[in-house]
């Protein structure tokens, strides 16, 4: 496998985010049970806080898997916080030769392993298979002025730094590329973006409604509740059509504002690095089934996710990619 170019410098808040995630991936690695090598029990680890986008993805899969006995063992779900899910991934990586472990990942964790200075690519694991894309929202306090996502680009063009806005996601993350590129298309220098990155939906709705940001930039899955209730509203989503569940169904694309730009993020599963082959194989058969199964269907409908199933050696360009993608954006932005 040919060999990327990492990052050039790491910077002084990169290597003590390092040390800190390596420290917190030592303190959880006593985390759950012990399995031999000729059990059928799988541990699928979510490198952020339950309910967050990997969490439901993760969860789901797991669901669907149990209720048709794919592996014809037990799953146990580890949520692993910290960096975006760089933790996570160092855990992972340091997990060489467990085969009955998966994890999931996405464009956050990509961007995360730049933004907190790792060495690490997803492709060093063992990519397994990408399950879904999932659209972008655009958030908002149920009491903000900007009605519209019309009204918010205006005050923004207005004077970008006055504004903050926040993702559940490290720069180089989806939460985050998103807003750069929109500011882009409407004439904004990213450069001038005020973002905050949070650990994930929770900490990012509390953000919102406590006013420590006045924009959110986010998959929608996770917020359902919020919106509902009323609590939080939505300008916008970054897809090519409306969603189709009942509560988001009436929120605008920004196409329909005139804004030329279609996001979307993506969510998959890797391994541990150093498995076999024919474990390789194993569990992508477990995650074809899944994928093939009536409730897989039925979830891809409930969350208004995407279904872009692909597996093993396609899976692994693909995140070589993304890692090109995620690093030059960053480059440009000056962030690495």
């Amino acid at each position: 496998m040919a060999t990327r170019p990492r990052a050039r410098r790491r910077p002084a808040r990169a290597a003590l985010a390092v040390l800190t995630a390596l420290a917190l991936a030592a303190a959880t690695s006593s985390c759950g049970v012990t399995r031999g090598d000729d059990t059928k029990d799988v541990a699928m680890w979510i490198p952020n806080s339950p309910g967050g986008g990997y969490d439901q993805t993760g969860r789901a899969a797991v669901s669907v898997m149990e209720q048709d006995d794919v592996t014809g063992g037990n799953f146990e779900v580890t949520n692993i916080l910290g960096a975006g899910g760089s933790v996570a991934m160092t855990r992972l990586m340091g997990a060489e030769g467990d085969e009955h472990t998966m994890m999931t990942v996405g464009l956050g964790v990509v961007g995360s392993l730049y933004s907190f200075g790792l060495e690490d690519r997803l492709d060093d694991a063992t990519p397994l298979a990408q399950l879904i894309e999932d659209q972008e929202g655009v958030l908002v306090p149920a009491d903000s002025p900007y009605q519209t996502i019309d009204d918010f680009v205006a005050a923004w063009k207005k004077d970008p730094r006055s504004i903050a806005v926040g993702g559940g996601s490290s720069p180089g993350g989806p939460d985050h590329l998103f807003p750069m590129q929109l500011a882009e298309t409407v004439g904004i220098d990213p450069k001038d973006v005020l973002y905050v990155p949070y650990d994930g939906g929770g900490p990012l709705t509390s953000a919102l409604v406590g006013k420590k940001i006045k924009v959110g930039f986010s998959g929608l899955g996770e917020f359902e509740g919020q919106i509902e209730s009323g609590e939080l509203r939505a300008l916008a989503v970054s897809g090519e059509e409306r969603l189709e569940s009942d509560v988001l169904k009436d929120i605008p694309t920004l196409t329909e504002s005139d804004i030329d730009l279609v996001f979307t993020n993506w969510r998959g599963v890797l391994a541990p690095p150093g498995i076999s082959e024919k474990r390789r194989d194993e569990l992508i058969a477990y995650l074809t089934e899944m994928h093939d199964s009536p409730e897989w269907q039925q979830t891809l409908e409930k969350y208004g996710w995407t279904d872009a199933f692909v597996t093993g050696d396609d899976f692994t360009s693909f995140l070589q990619e993304q890692d090109d993608r995620v690093a030059s954006t960053l480059e440009e932005l000056g962030l690495i």
